[in-house]
């Protein structure tokens, strides 16, 4: 059985399922200020690993992740880069979707934007305030009383040590203070303003889950975040609404500390893309166990690309299509790797365990291929791919590109074009620069490439 980190109760927890077969995960997503950083894939490359993983134990994923579209950050960006602030949004939404999308990584079920529930928002900060759990500040901005809850700061991480460092109530609508400065508003019964962050999670998790099995995030956001998006919802909605497990991933840091766009020291995600392929970024970010600090230095990217050319070089030349018979001869030695395997993922997934396990696999493979035995050790790569594929590496695209590298080697960078093309339309449509879509549109029509705009994504086919 699996058995996972919890953060609310600090110690390892068999996992309990709200619907039994059904899970319900909520993961805060990005704040799209900007574009999308290394830490961001760290986080939500956990999470993916963790519904494939599900999905190969057969339990289906009711998997939300919200969008925060609104901030005071993004306020400020879009003054800076002269652009409104829908506009910057979108832009860095569809940056982030083609960023996860290259990364491979599954898509949510659902990914709401915080725009789009405002008046939601404004009923239950209504609620609040009837409750005597909020309050109108001087300002006019709405606050939540945090003297009304006795064990404050000692909710998901249990530290008391939080509350005396940050005792301070916090906002729940923020008010537009300057007539002068036009920014993303909406009306409210305390005027003209913006939700705070943390109610937007408390009402965005209730309305599509209510009852949570797996809450997560990055271990930045344990406090305030988790904390006051917790004791909302407790407030709010009582015993109609549950988290059985919190679960937070460690972050990216280097000598100087966490990397973060505050203290300009991140790398971007698009930008490591240029120089290192999906596989190579995935299996740096969790060659450290998931709860753990990453420490980041481009020469270990470096080092894991040898690490991946290695496990793609052991494939070669084998056939991956051999059918796993339940009365192969080796029958034992595969519910040996299956078991090892298993094991490592339902302990806490100790993800760097089964790398050393992928390892030993690829040693085996190599072994039987300088002894001529194809067969087996084709049926060990099946296997380790298997394994692999649960991880998000080796999908079969990355694999055909490696394995048939010059006969491939000018599709892939037609499919890249095409792709590349795609994205541009979609930020000029987003710009409202029609002429710009329209030539791209009819530059792909004219090489045969039909395309299919939909709500959140662009397919294409051939004609």
């Amino acid at each position: 059985m699996l058995k996972i980190f919890n953060t609310l109760t600090n110690k390892k927890e068999f996992i309990n399922f709200c619907n039994n077969k059904k899970i319900n995960l909520y993961v805060c997503g990005v704040t799209v200020s900007n574009y999308c950083h290394i830490g961001h894939a760290r986080t939500f490359y956990f999470f993916d690993i963790l519904v494939r993983y599900l999905n190969h134990l057969n339990y289906k994923c009711n998997y939300i992740r919200n969008v925060t579209d609104i901030d005071d950050k993004i306020i400020f960006n879009s003054y800076k880069k002269n652009i409104s602030i829908k506009d910057l949004s979108n832009l860095m939404i569809l940056s982030m979707n083609n960023d996860f999308k290259k990364l491979n990584f599954k898509k949510p079920n659902f990914e709401p934007k915080i725009s789009d529930h405002i008046k939601l928002i404004i009923f239950f900060i209504k609620k609040l305030i009837k409750y005597d759990y909020a309050y109108i500040s001087f300002n006019g901005d709405v606050l939540f009383n945090i003297k009304k809850i006795k064990n404050y700061g000692n909710n998901i991480l249990k530290n008391n040590n939080y509350y005396n460092y940050n005792n301070n109530d916090f906002v729940l609508w923020k008010l537009n203070m300057n007539s002068s400065i036009k920014y993303f508003g909406w009306d409210s019964p305390w005027g003209i303003g913006r939700p705070g962050w943390h109610i937007e999670c408390s009402i965005i998790s209730y309305k599509y889950l209510k009852n949570i099995d797996i809450h997560g995030g990055g271990s930045d956001l344990i406090f305030p975040h988790h904390e006051n998006e917790f004791i909302i919802s407790k407030c709010l909605f009582k015993n109609k609404y549950s988290v059985n497990h919190w679960i937070h991933t460690g972050m990216v840091i280097n000598n100087l500390g966490k990397l973060s766009k505050s203290k300009n020291n991140f790398f971007l995600i698009k930008d490591l893309l240029k120089k290192y392929s999906p596989d190579v970024i995935k299996f740096f970010l969790m060659s450290t166990h998931y709860r753990k600090n990453l420490i980041f230095d481009l020469k270990y990217l470096d080092k894991f690309k040898l690490c991946i050319k290695k496990i793609y070089s052991s494939l070669r030349n084998l056939n991956l299509n051999i059918f796993l018979s339940n009365k192969d001869k080796n029958l034992l030695f595969f519910k040996k790797i299956d078991n090892y395997f298993n094991i490592y993922m339902n302990d806490d997934f100790n993800i760097p365990k089964v790398y050393c396990l992928i390892f030993y696999m690829v040693k085996k493979i190599n072994i039987l291929k300088s002894n001529g035995n194809y067969v087996l050790a084709s049926k060990i790569g099946i296997k380790m791919k298997y394994f692999a594929n649960i991880l998000g590496l080796l999908n079969n695209d990355n694999l055909n590109y490696f394995l048939n590298k010059n006969r491939n080697k000018k599709k892939i960078y037609f499919i890249n074009k095409i792709n590349k093309f795609i994205y541009l339309r979609n930020k000029a449509r987003l710009l409202k620069k029609w002429k710009l879509a329209d030539w791209i549109r009819n530059r792909l029509l004219k090489n045969n490439i039909c395309i299919q705009d939909k709500k959140n994504d662009t397919n294409w086919y051939f004609n």
